[in-house]
Order: structure tokens, then C-alpha cells, then sequence
């Protein structure tokens, strides 16, 4: 994949991840949950919008999982765990830009799985 290819790509992402962004938002008692995925990683937190605190965040690196599917659905039960620790049942889910497919699908999927409502 040639360089401008791939600008163009991350371009368009950044684009639609400003489009959802913009409609959604989250507060103490509905936080809203960011995924950010990496070839090699994936990264989650439950934000607080009206305070721009993070209530809970988890990265795959620190926990040892992949950044495929079986480790995005692995990560989703660990963070569903800090969620209910934390006492969060109910959230705003943001892609981040990614098409809810594959990994990001396998780690939402984790969540409901988990009594975590989006």
C-alpha cells in the first residue's frame, strides 16, 4: 500500500470518527467507551464528557492479548469486569471511525455478553 493510499485512508476514518463523535457524548452515569485499534494493539476507556475525565481505560499491551478477534473479545470481558468494579452497567459505545466489524464487533459483542448495555 503506497503512501497515498494510505493517507487517504486514515484521512477518511478521522473524518467519519469526527462525524459519529459529534453526535454522541457521555457523562458520569452513561460514560461514553472509545476503542482505539492499532495493527498491534487495542485500547479501550470510559470517558466522562461534562468533566473530560477517564473513569476506566485497559490496554491489550498491559494484559497480554492480541489485536485479533479472540483477544478483543478477551479484552471486553476484562474491561466489562473494571466497568461493573467501577459501578457502570450502561454506556455510549464510539467506534472511534472503525467499521463495527471484526475486532471492534468481537470486543462489543464482549461487552453485551457481560450485562454491559449500549
Amino acid at each position: 500500500m503506497n503512501a497515498r493510499v494510505l493517507k487517504s485512508k486514515v484521512a477518511n476514518r478521522l473524518k467519519r470518527k469526527r462525524r459519529v463523535r459529534a453526535k454522541i457524548s457521555g457523562c458520569a452515569s452513561l460514560p461514553r467507551v472509545s476503542v482505539f485499534r492499532s495493527n498491534r494493539f487495542i485500547s479501550v476507556q470510559a470517558i466522562d464528557d461534562v468533566t473530560a475525565t477517564t473513569l476506566a481505560a485497559l490496554h491489550s499491551k498491559t494484559t497480554g492479548h492480541k489485536s485479533n478477534k479472540e483477544g478483543a473479545a478477551a479484552l471486553g470481558e476484562a474491561f466489562a469486569a473494571k466497568l461493573k468494579e467501577a459501578g457502570i452497567t450502561q454506556i455510549v459505545f464510539d467506534r472511534n471511525g472503525y467499521q463495527y466489524h471484526g475486532v471492534i464487533a468481537a470486543f462489543g459483542d464482549a461487552l453485551r455478553a457481560n450485562e454491559i448495555k449500549f
